[in-house]
């Protein structure tokens, strides 16, 4: 809770994110690091401060419980659950020393574990609780139990959606409203 004050001079916690990457002064680098661990800390979760991400993914459930370690990519529009994990092989003698590259527009859903030197494609959808141990292509669904890879022929829609007096999804990191009518129409069931 602390640290969630500690953080409201900056906006956000990727704001604060941001000023560990590009601080040039060790010190205030030091300061801002220690005060993303602390929040991480306090949210039960490790996104490594510099993990790369190519724009502020969606995290419908916020921070909790999402550990990424600092070697891996993640793509733009990226959706990512409550206790996912996206990890690095660092066993010198296995076959995926490494860490996970995330394509862009992927929803990857509760529990579900990315770990080691694979390439998830653009554009893929990851089921709860599934676990990555290989490169997915573009335009697949990985479903949980053996890890099957179900190829589609055009990308799944894998914006997140919600209700805020009006329904709207996630983009580049803010809400935008939903205008497809067929879009609207299946969300109002």
């Amino acid at each position: 809770m602390i640290a969630r004050l500690l953080i409201l001079p900056f906006g956000s916690i990727w704001q604060l994110r941001q000023r560990c990457q590009h601080s040039r002064s060790p010190l205030l680098k030091r300061f801002y690091i220690a005060l993303y661990n602390l929040y991480q800390y306090e949210n039960n979760s490790a996104i490594a401060w510099n993990a790369r991400f190519a724009g502020e993914p969606c995290l419908p459930h916020g921070m909790k419980s999402i550990f990424i370690s600092g070697g891996a990519r993640i793509g733009r529009n990226c959706v990512i659950f409550q206790q996912v994990t996206i990890g690095s092989n660092t066993l010198p003698d296995s076959r995926g020393t490494g860490a996970p590259v995330v394509g862009d527009n992927c929803y990857i859903g509760a529990g579900a574990k990315i770990i080691g030197n694979v390439r998830v494609g653009n554009h893929v959808r990851i089921g709860a609780n599934a676990v990555v141990v290989k490169d997915v292509p573009d335009n697949a669904v990985v479903l949980p139990g053996e890890g099957r890879i179900i190829v589609k022929d055009s990308p799944p829609d894998n914006r997140y959606y919600t209700y805020l007096g009006r329904w709207v999804y996630y983009d580049d990191g803010r809400w935008l409203p939903v205008q497809d009518p067929y879009i609207l129409a299946r969300l109002q069931r």
